[in-house]
């Protein structure tokens, strides 16, 4: 049966965006050969949305990372010179904030108020 989950990002400095990973975010990851990183991901979540042919059309697939204390967060990314694209703001299910990557994308971050 279903073991787990392989996600990606699709990036125009993929070289960039797996340090940034690993040395900005401090994910795991095993070198796989020649740089490729493959990342050991902590536990996941995964929730299904109704589309939105305007912005998420059917097939729309999205990646966010969760945090406990998304100042805390914020703060010991910005020390480690995270760019952020706007401030926490609450969206009912959570705080939720966006970062910057290499490859030019940005990435939510929120907060979840929703218990596991």
């Amino acid at each position: 049966m279903i073991k787990g989950v392989h996600t990606m990002f699709y990036s125009s400095d993929a070289d960039g965006l797996r340090l940034f990973l690993r040395d900005k975010l401090g994910l795991k990851a095993t070198d796989v050969g020649g740089g490729w990183l493959i990342f050991d991901l902590p536990e996941a979540d995964m929730g299904c949305h109704p589309s939105d042919e305007e912005h998420a059309p059917s097939g729309t697939h999205d990646i966010s990372f969760y945090c406990d204390d998304i100042k805390n967060t914020v703060a010991e990314l910005k020390e480690k010179g995270v760019e952020f694209d706007d401030d926490i703001q609450d969206h009912g299910y959570g705080f939720v904030t966006h970062f910057k990557v290499p490859g030019n994308f940005s990435i939510q971050l929120y907060q979840p108020k929703y218990g596991k």
